[in-house]
């Protein structure tokens, strides 16, 4: 590692003129990647279908293919998995990121190429590490190596040739052998199934590491760093592993996060934010200083954006960086080079800046509060839950809400699960201060809110401590990129996530 660090370091180094590349002339770089996935995919079935080789501009591309969601394309990829080539891109497609939400218990298997493993995932990973340094030119970074926090890996029980998992196992597993010199656990922990047992190997295996950078999603890295700091007698992390300067996240809104981070990390480890799923590494905050994170844009991944209004509309409309406007909320669409044309990821996310194009994540398509015409997103109430810990020094550890309806004797509210790390003294005081804190970031909230018309005051039941980890564990989703919902829109989850609370308090 003593020699190949400082190579690797030069070489990161080196490469940010790459970038300066795209972030300077955008629009072209997209056109040309349009007319690289389009080269590729005239010889699928899918492009066959759609007739890619009669198509010459963008606007005959939208015109000639549906918008796409996961159902859409799920025959294919059905085929794929059964050993069929040439269907959604014309090379071979051995893998599949198992991506599987918490609504419900159908996974998604997201097809991953060569391409999109070196020219998507590896080339951005890559780049965050060159902007990294960019912004960092002192940085030790690679003086020790990066614990990397990922999910599991299992074989498909379809074919033996086909293989899946979680996206950072996917990624793991097909690593160029170096990177196993930099980073840490070894392969055979970072796979583990297990999340519990994976967990006490992770904080074993680590703690006597020369740890420089962690990566991995909020949740678990803090599971990680309690147990380490439990197992060592430390305060915090920083005491563990001297030398740590970096922390990588993304996945969910770091914001409920920020607080638990600063207590049990400290105050000199810088953060970046990313957004990687397993359809593709799409952005990744390149400065400190910048709000929000440079769009990828010459990564093998086409963007769309559709307005929010649109979605749900038999031909929604789409609109290109070019007329993109900042602080307007839109719907990714993606065509990649994993063989996913006109897909819709299901997040939603605003600009920031533009040229560069920046982007923040502001929640999900189906993930938010709207039975009342609030339009309460995951984003609001993040910032919300942020405002009232800090106010009144708590920490938040989970959280999921959703509608309680309309009846005889009542008008509508919203219901919030909540689990602290220490109980509030007063929790009528916690809901007060929340519904103050949402009328202030969301105006439809908040006129909703005006003498009780139409929304009263918030419902906060406080969870026993580890309730949703439980809840997850009970649905054998615990670990890995599994998450509780944020919002609902119904009253599925909470319904059985209160049912499941009454059984650990019995």
């Amino acid at each position: 590692m003593k020699l190949i660090s400082p190579t690797i370091s030069r070489l990161a180094r080196m490469r940010f003129w790459r970038i300066e590349q795209w972030m300077n002339d955008p629009i072209a770089t997209q056109r040309d990647v349009l007319q690289d996935l389009v080269t590729h995919g005239q010889y699928a079935e899918i492009g066959r279908q759609y007739g890619f080789g009669n198509l010459f501009s963008i606007r005959d591309f939208k015109k000639a293919i549906p918008i796409q969601e996961y159902n859409d394309l799920k025959p294919f990829i059905d085929r794929q998995m059964s050993g069929e080539d040439n269907l959604l891109w014309n090379t071979p497609v051995n893998w599949f990121a198992k991506s599987s939400g918490t609504t419900n218990d159908k996974s998604k298997f997201i097809p991953i190429t060569e391409e999109s493993l070196n020219n998507c995932h590896y080339q951005a990973s890559k780049d965050v590490l060159t902007m990294y340094y960019n912004a960092n030119p002192e940085s030790d970074l690679l003086t020790g190596r990066g614990l990397v926090i990922g999910g599991s890996h299992q074989i498909s029980l379809l074919n033996n040739d086909i293989q899946y998992g979680d996206l950072s196992a996917v990624l793991l597993q097909n690593a160029p052998v170096w990177t196993s010199w930099i980073r840490t656990p070894e392969l055979s922990i970072a796979l583990l199934d297990e999340w519990e047992n994976k967990l006490e190997q992770l904080a074993i295996s680590t703690m006597a590491e020369n740890v420089t950078s962690i990566s991995g999603v909020p949740t678990w890295t803090l599971l990680l760093i309690k147990r380490i700091l439990q197992i060592s007698g430390k305060e915090t992390i920083k005491e563990v592993w001297p030398n740590l300067e970096l922390y990588i996240h993304g996945g969910v809104s770091f914001i409920p996060y920020k607080e638990q981070f600063r207590k049990l990390v400290g105050d000199e480890v810088k953060y970046i934010e990313i957004y990687n799923a397993s359809e593709g590494f799409f952005a990744a905050q390149d400065s400190p200083e910048a709000d929000g994170m440079l769009l990828l844009l010459q990564h093998g991944i086409f963007y769309e954006f559709m307005p929010i209004e649109e979605y749900g509309k038999e031909n929604p409309r789409t609109i290109g960086l070019k007329n993109v406007e900042l602080g307007k909320r839109y719907a990714i669409v993606i065509s990649t080079n994993g063989g996913l044309w006109r897909y819709l990821v299901g997040d939603t996310i605003e600009f920031t800046t533009l040229y560069p194009f920046r982007i923040r994540v502001t929640g999900r398509i189906k993930h938010f509060i709207n039975a009342f015409g609030e339009e309460v997103m995951v984003d609001n109430t993040d910032k919300a839950i942020a405002i009232v810990s800090k106010k009144m020094n708590l920490v938040v550890k989970d959280y999921t809400a959703a509608p309680v309806y309309f009846s005889d004797s009542n008008n509508g509210s919203h219901e919030w699960l909540i689990e602290f790390e220490s109980n509030p003294d007063n929790i009528f005081s916690f809901g007060y201060e929340l519904d103050c804190a949402l009328k202030a970031l969301n105006s439809d909230y908040e006129a909703k809110r005006h003498k009780d018309i139409a929304l009263r005051m918030p419902i906060v039941n406080v969870m026993p401590p580890n309730t949703f980890n439980q809840w997850l564990y009970s649905k054998g989703k615990l670990g890995g990129q599994h998450k509780i919902p944020r919002l609902s829109n119904d009253r599925k989850i909470i319904e059985e996530i209160l049912t499941f609370a009454e059984t650990l308090r019995a």
